[in-house]
């Protein structure tokens, strides 16, 4: 018989991810983070008002904060490498908005 380890993200009590590895695991927690983050942040800009939308962005946003940050400091749009957003990524964030 085989022993596997995972690692889950639990959100709000539900499981949001499963990884094999600690450090993906904490990687996509800390962008679960900076995505509710960054949900707040842009919900009192009153500039995004229907909830679906505001939740997608604040996410992309969160996936390409390398990126953002460099924009932000006044660098190319260039992107840093990184992974696409996934389905299940972008439901997983929904629903821990909805909780």
């Amino acid at each position: 018989m085989a022993v596997e380890t995972r690692f889950v993200v639990v959100r709000n009590g539900a499981d949001k991810m499963t990884f094999t590895s600690k450090k993906e695991a904490d990687a996509y927690d800390k962008m679960l983070d900076v995505a509710d983050n960054l949900s707040e942040f842009i919900e009192e800009s009153k500039i995004v008002e229907d909830k679906e939308q505001l939740e997608q962005l604040a996410f992309y946003l969160a996936q390409e904060r390398d990126t953002l940050a460099r924009l932000l400091k006044g660098g190319p749009v260039k992107k840093v490498a990184s992974k696409p957003a996934k389905k299940a990524d972008v439901a997983a964030i929904k629903t821990a908005a909805n909780q």
